[in-house]
C-alpha cells in the first residue's frame, strides 16, 4: 500500500529554517521530520512512499538520492502553489485503483497505523482521519468580576478533537478533488462528512505538529523523554 506524504508547502511560520529548506526537512534532533514520519510507517510494514513535494523540491530530491533508506520512495514535484487536495490530484495516476495512506509532512504521532487501517476498512469510509486532542496552549480561567472563579492548568481535555492527519483513503476521494486549487480540508472532507463517508479514528496518545519553533522544541523534548 502506498503512503503519500504532503511535503510541498512553504512553511512560512518557520521562516528561520524554510528560507533554505522545505519544512519537512527541518531536523528534529538531527533527523529530518519527514524521515521520522517514514520511520513510523515502516515500523508497521509500509515500504512504498510518494512524497508530494513543491517548495524547494530539489532539497528533498537530493536528500533521498543520497539516503534511500532501502525503501521505494518517489519524489513527485506537485508544484509550489498547489493546495493539499491539489497535490493528491497530481498523483491520481499512482493511486486511482487502491486504498492509500496519507499524512502531512510536519507532524509526528504514535498512532497505531494497523488499527487505523482496520477501523477505516471495517466502517467502509471513503476517507478516515486521525482525530487528536492537542494540549491547550494556555491555562484556562473564568472570571467573576475581578476574581478568578475557575482556574485550570493546561490540559488536552480543555480542547476539542481536531484533524491530526494520518489518513486512510479510498481512490473515490479523487471524485471530490477537481484541480490543483482544491483544499483537501474544505470541499472534499466537508462533503464526505455530510455524506457520512468520513471517519474519525480517535487517538489519545502522542501527537505533535511543527508549526513554530516552540512546537519543534516540544517535539524534541518529547523524544528525549521517550514519549514517542
Amino acid at each position: 500500500m502506498k503512503v503519500i506524504i504532503l511535503a510541498g508547502g512553504k512553511g512560512s511560520r518557520l521562516s528561520e529554517y524554510t528560507k533554505l529548506i522545505p519544512k519537512p526537512m527541518i531536523k528534529i534532533l538531527n533527523i529530518p521530520i519527514i524521515v521520522r514520519i517514514i520511520n513510523h510507517y515502516t515500523k508497521y510494514g509500509f515500504k512504498d512512499f510518494i512524497v508530494a513535494s513543491g517548495y524547494k523540491s530539489k532539497v528533498i530530491e537530493n536528500y533521498f538520492t543520497k539516503n534511500l533508506l532501502n525503501l521505494n520512495i518517489k519524489i513527485i514535484n506537485t508544484g509550489i502553489n498547489s493546495m493539499t487536495g491539489g497535490r493528491i490530484h497530481c498523483l491520481k495516476k499512482y493511486i486511482k485503483n487502491e486504498t492509500f495512506m496519507l499524512t502531512y509532512g510536519d507532524g509526528l504521532s504514535d498512532v497505531d497505523l494497523k488499527k487505523l487501517y482496520n477501523f477505516h476498512k471495517n466502517n467502509k469510509y471513503i476517507a478516515t482521519l486521525t482525530a487528536v486532542r492537542p494540549p491547550a496552549r494556555f491555562g484556562g480561567i473564568k472570571l467573576s468580576g475581578k476574581t478568578v472563579k475557575y482556574f485550570k492548568e493546561k490540559s488536552k481535555l480543555d480542547e476539542g478533537w481536531i484533524n491530526g492527519g494520518f489518513f486512510v483513503m479510498e481512490p473515490k476521494i479523487l471524485n471530490y478533488i477537481k484541480s490543483r486549487k482544491t483544499v483537501l480540508e474544505q470541499h472534499p472532507l466537508e462533503k464526505l462528512s455530510s455524506l457520512k463517508k468520513l471517519g474519525a479514528y480517535k487517538h489519545n496518545g502522542f501527537w505533535q505538529c511543527v508549526d513554530t519553533i516552540r512546537d519543534k522544541e516540544i517535539l524534541e523534548q518529547a523524544i528525549k523523554n521517550k514519549k514517542i
